[in-house]
């Protein structure tokens, strides 16, 4: 069932098919900290039923499941749910992979004490998808939106050489960052204090990793702009260009990752 007020005009549920090999093993986890400080703020009991919407390849509903939640994990993407299986089954977890979208939600698709997104409520209408979460979360439930951030600092230098490379060869380095330079963008969290969900707090995790060349070049495959499908024949020379520029910047192909793992958390008032 559809959402009659959404626009989906912009949707494009294939958009990672590619990336799915690159995008469990090369993007950032979510730290079990962080997920244990979401559970204890959302107000989460073993059993608790809970929704990764825009769920990839699990990296939220797995840990959740580890922790004894109920979850169900949706995405439109059929090769990532593939993979999601897949790596619960590796973590001896259950976990309910459900194929669709936010635009497939509805006030019967079921009700959860929390609804986590991780990396995904950009792709969505975020406005409409916030209202159609209010008759599905229960009312003492709470919306969680898992977001990372890599801070200007010298350690993250070679960030700066996957996006000017990613924009040389991308069709578009990021529609959605390109929407955030619109002078009406409005941030999630601007979004969120104006929705029945405006109780509004954040937590987050610093963490800092090394990261090889082989690394960074399956981080740029795992990005929708720098897909393997986005790149086609140009891919060989992308990952040439960008190995080049790497070992420029680190002849001995050693790079630091630091990076701020967060979520907003937000409840009814």
């Amino acid at each position: 069932m559809q959402s009659r007020h959404m626009d989906e005009s912009r949707f494009e549920p294939r958009l990672f098919r590619t990336t799915v090999p690159y995008y469990a093993r090369y993007r950032l986890g979510y730290p079990d900290l962080l997920i244990e400080r979401v559970i204890e703020r959302a107000g989460l009991q073993w059993g608790d039923a809970v929704l990764d919407l825009g769920c990839g390849p699990g990296l939220l509903a797995i840990p959740f499941a580890k922790a004894q939640m109920r979850v169900r994990g949706m995405d439109p993407e059929p090769d990532m749910l593939a993979a999601a299986r897949e790596a619960a089954r590796e973590a001896a977890v259950v976990v309910d992979f459900r194929q669709g979208s936010s635009f497939d939600l509805h006030e019967g698709s079921g009700r959860f004490k929390l609804v986590a997104m991780g990396r995904s409520f950009h792709w969505m209408d975020r406005k409409e998808t916030l209202e159609i979460l209010d008759q599905i979360v229960v009312r003492d439930g709470a919306v969680a939106i898992f977001t990372d951030h890599h801070p200007d600092t010298v350690e993250n230098k070679w960030r700066e050489a996957v996006r000017e490379i990613g924009s040389r060869y991308g069709a578009e380095y990021s529609q959605w960052r390109k929407r955030r330079r619109d002078p009406e963008y409005r941030s999630h969290e601007s979004l969120l204090l104006d929705s029945p969900f405006s109780q509004v707090e954040e937590t987050s995790i610093f963490v800092r990793n090394p990261l090889s060349i082989d690394e960074i070049i399956g981080r740029a495959l795992s990005l929708s702009a720098t897909s393997p499908e986005k790149l086609g024949a140009r891919r060989a020379a992308f990952e040439d260009d960008l190995r080049a520029e790497l070992a420029r910047l680190s002849p001995g192909g050693a790079f630091t990752e630091v990076a701020q793992i967060g979520a907003s958390i937000a409840r009814r008032p």
